[in-house]
């Protein structure tokens, strides 16, 4: 038995990590500034300085895509939490067989919404949006979308997506957030 559970672990880890690297693997660059390309001597040599400008006001430049990967590693890190809590548990020898049980069926639904939501933010991308954040909750699916476009028929084009791939999805929440 605790093979065939070890297995479908294995294969549910497996799939998961496939679905990530296929999101990293086809994910364009948004980040113009990767940290290489800052200090070349090219861009040094090609950098001006307005002499005209004197305007004091100064506005940090934050993007939006950098917003939702952090709150998507803010995500990833309470989850990982929760399972070295679930699998201190399982490790347990004074844990009864039921609470075992129970452990192992809340880490599944840990990596099930893990994956879930990176293949429904991969759907929502490929309908044109340049980034999107879904977050998952028992009942509630919260999707936030960069797009200058704010409309009923592309709200309700990705609760229909969302419904339709993830069926605890009883009510979903979409925000729209400006690209600029």
């Amino acid at each position: 038995m605790k093979v065939k559970k070890r297995t479908v672990w294995m294969l549910t880890l497996l799939s998961l990590v496939a679905v990530v690297s296929v999101y990293y693997v086809q994910e364009p660059n948004n980040m113009p500034f990767d940290g290489l390309a800052i200090f070349s001597d090219e861009a040094i040599d090609q950098m001006t300085v307005d002499e005209g400008a004197k305007d004091e006001s100064v506005t940090p430049v934050y993007a939006q895509s950098a917003l939702f990967e952090e709150m998507r590693m803010e995500a990833l890190n309470e989850r990982s939490e929760v399972r070295a809590q679930l699998t201190t548990k399982i490790t347990s020898s004074e844990m009864s067989a039921d609470d075992i049980n129970e452990a192992y069926s809340k880490m599944e639904d840990l990596t099930a919404r893990d994956a879930t939501e990176a293949m429904l933010e991969m759907l929502i991308r490929s309908l044109g949006y340049s980034d999107a954040l879904v977050q998952t909750e028992t009942g509630v699916v919260k999707v936030m979308v960069i797009s200058d476009e704010l409309g009923k028929a592309q709200a309700n084009e990705i609760i229909h997506i969302v419904k339709k791939e993830w069926e605890d999805a009883k009510k979903v929440q979409v925000t729209f957030q400006p690209a600029s």
